[in-house]
């Protein structure tokens, strides 16, 4: 049975989102109806995002979404790995100003059937769900790779949050069927050193992976699954463990902007929050998706 997924991604900046993707175009159960960008150089986003459909063979619609946080400044205003574009094969046109519509309009001709998978800075959603007050209920759920909840990793403070913590605040108020967030918590235990990465990365999607992931190993030596860790939980809920609480996100302490809260338990807890990973398990999924073995 496959599942309808809508991806919102900043792809790009860190490595991960272009793993996840790859994930997503491999996996028989993933239904991917569209990409939407988020951050800055948005087009060039869109061209990395089209490199791995074109080599996977599919037409899945990309637009250029929000390319500036809703109230602060910009922090990630570059895509580095788009140098690495001249290798593979790309569109270079893409809708611009219509991220929103385009997911809108998806969502309400799919009603009940799509999960909203947001990888990045969560300004498309909020735009989103403040147009149209309808939509988180006519999702069939949302995942979200982002905040740090109960382990003190970075202090509550993880980088999809804080760089349009407004933003974050407004989609965490929404009310999907579910709404389940993988954060810093779990994340930060799928991991791979640059060895590994290329040692597996060698065929198929991952291949053109492994050319943005160079660009990324000029400056760390390890990759986080972290967005990948994200979209494998839509199709195997097993490789994490929840637990329901309530997120709130830090507004008035400037210091502190974007933090997350989360009260486990709480008396109105409709988030669901990753607290344990099969990591082995993980990453057997994921291998066994796209091959690397």
């Amino acid at each position: 049975m496959t599942i309808k997924v809508l991806l919102d991604t900043d792809i790009g900046s860190d490595i991960d989102d272009a793993i996840c993707l790859a994930y997503l175009l491999a996996h028989p159960d993933c239904e991917l109806l569209g990409i939407t960008t988020v951050t800055g150089e948005g087009i060039q986003r869109a061209q990395l995002a089209s490199a791995l459909c074109r080599l996977a063979g599919v037409e899945v619609p990309i637009y250029v979404g929000a390319q500036s946080p809703l109230l602060i400044d910009q922090r990630q205003p570059h895509a580095p790995q788009a140098a690495a574009l001249e290798n593979w094969p790309h569109e270079t046109d893409f809708p611009q100003g219509q991220a929103v519509q385009f997911l809108q309009r998806t969502i309400r001709e799919n009603p009940g059937e799509v999960v909203l998978l947001t990888i990045g800075p969560l300004t498309n959603a909020a735009l989103l769900f403040a147009t149209d007050p309808e939509i988180p209920a006519l999702l069939k759920g949302m995942v979200l790779m982002g905040g740090s909840f109960w382990s003190g990793e970075r202090d509550g403070l993880e980088w999809n949050i804080i760089l349009d913590p407004h933003a974050s605040a407004m989609t965490y108020r929404a009310r999907p069927p579910y709404m389940r967030s993988i954060g810093l918590d779990v994340t930060t235990q799928v991991q791979m050193h640059a060895g590994a990465v290329r040692e597996r990365f060698q065929s198929g999607l991952l291949r053109p992976v492994l050319d943005f992931a160079e660009v990324w190993f000029k400056q760390r030596e390890v990759i986080t699954f972290h967005d990948p860790l994200a979209a494998a939980v839509i199709f195997d809920e097993g490789i994490c463990g929840f637990e329901r609480g309530q997120v709130d996100i830090e507004l008035d302490d400037p210091e502190r902007l974007g933090k997350t809260h989360w009260s486990p338990g709480a008396d109105d807890a409709y988030h669901e929050v990753a607290t344990s990973v099969q990591a082995d398990a993980f990453f057997e999924h994921y291998f066994g998706v796209l091959g690397g073995d």
